[in-house]
């Protein structure tokens, strides 16, 4: 499991500070979001190729957020994804997938907007939805009920 370090730095990599920013102008994560700073990172990204071998050969319910760093509703909604993921990670594995940097893959999906979760179950996409509302039981329902028979 790897620190929350990987998603903050992405995001302040991602993030600019105007058209011309410095690397030395980076934003700090824990200036942003300091209650994730400290915390663990439940869901993997992953590029085109590791989707194609973990989601699409992949066996089991996976949940992929088509995301971007830069997107002030996927920052909101990640702390409630990171816990979401903790609660199921016995049974549904989550995953994430920069759309600034996967673009075809994104396009591939028909995603539109960010924050989107789409449930894949062997392979096969199952269900989807498009800005869940930042709140663990909406989330938790998004992540999961399209697995339940």
């Amino acid at each position: 499991m790897a620190r929350i370090g990987n998603f903050a730095d992405n995001f302040a990599t991602n993030l600019k500070v105007g058209a011309e920013s410095a690397p030395d102008q980076k934003i700090i994560m824990n200036d942003i979001m300091p209650d994730l700073a400290e915390a663990t990172d439940q869901i993997q990204t992953v590029t085109g190729e590791e989707f194609n071998a973990l989601v699409l050969e992949g066996t089991g319910p996976i949940a992929v957020e088509f995301m971007s760093y830069g997107c002030p509703h996927c920052r909101t909604i990640e702390p409630v994804l990171q816990r979401v993921a903790e609660m199921v990670k016995s049974k549904v594995k989550i995953v994430r997938v920069n759309v600034a940097i996967e673009q075809e893959l994104a396009s591939s999906y028909n995603v539109e907007a960010t924050p989107s979760l789409i449930m894949f179950l062997n392979g096969r996409q199952v269900g989807r939805i498009e800005g869940p509302s930042p709140t663990v039981a909406s989330v938790m329902t998004a992540v999961t009920h399209p697995f339940k028979r």
